[in-house]
């Protein structure tokens, strides 16, 4: 009696898909919110961080004189408070409310992404809402409390130099300022992974070691401007008074500022 040969059908081995796989073409309300997210992540959000960081806040470490012109310069532009309205608050809001939203619905990337990607992944979310809680504060503070920057730019340097001395508010700045550029530089990782302008795991890898390399360079920015502020003798807060002397200084902070 002949015998059959069983045919066993070849084992497939599957294969991990490392990166990120780009956006697929869909449909409805919820891509389409999806794409606006991930785009007001870059546009206005993420180009009003970094001017923010790199170039306003930067101009601190010049001193209060410098700060001052470019505060002025952005109270000055027309139709400010439109700007600010529609090119950061709005957009700032809404991608901030969303991706709380994303964050919700428990949309998780546990099965698409390395192990590292997913720690990278999850600190962009938490990143994001300490980002979301210190941009409320500084912009509450600065723009809604004590004298009107827009009219007083001189005042500016002083006014955030009272926060950043006192240690909490101090840390909090600390904290917030990597929080944003850890989830500003890794957002643009994911929005040209997502978006498909980079793809493949090499080019991905390569633009990921760019991202990181604009976070270190965001966060040490930001960190020489608030050690400026901090380093400074004590500005005025308020039209009129004078720049506070050392002594004062000694007394109210425990100690000396140059």
């Amino acid at each position: 009696m002949a015998s059959v040969a069983s045919s066993a059908a070849p084992a497939v081995t599957k294969s991990t898909v490392h990166g990120v796989a780009p956006l697929r073409a869909g449909q409805g309300v919820s891509f389409l919110l999806r794409r606006l997210h991930s785009l007001s992540g870059i546009v206005p959000v993420g180009a009003f961080l970094f001017e923010h960081i790199l170039i306003s806040n930067s101009t601190a470490i010049s001193g209060p004189a410098a700060y001052a012109k470019q505060v002025a310069f952005l109270g000055g532009l027309p139709l400010v408070f439109f700007l600010e309205l529609f090119g950061i608050w709005l957009p700032i809001l809404f991608h901030a409310l969303y991706g709380f939203y994303i964050w919700y619905r428990g949309e998780g990337n546990a099965t698409e992404y390395p192990w590292t990607g997913n720690w990278m992944y999850t600190a962009q979310r938490w990143t994001g809402g300490v980002a979301f809680v210190y941009i409320l504060w500084h912009t509450y503070t600065m723009r809604f409390t004590g004298v009107d920057l827009h009219a007083y730019p001189e005042m500016s340097f002083g006014k955030v130099q009272a926060e950043v001395f006192q240690i909490p508010f101090f840390l909090f700045y600390v904290v917030g300022l990597i929080a944003a550029s850890w989830h500003f530089a890794y957002g643009i990782w994911l929005f040209s992974a997502k978006w498909g302008i980079v793809s493949g795991e090499k080019a991905q890898k390569r633009f990921l070691g760019v991202c990181l390399a604009l976070f270190v360079i965001l966060t040490g920015a930001g960190l020489a401007s608030l050690t400026s502020f901090r380093s400074r003798p004590q500005q005025p807060t308020e039209p009129g008074a004078s720049v506070m002397d050392s002594s004062h200084a000694t007394a109210t902070y425990g100690k000396p500022v140059e």
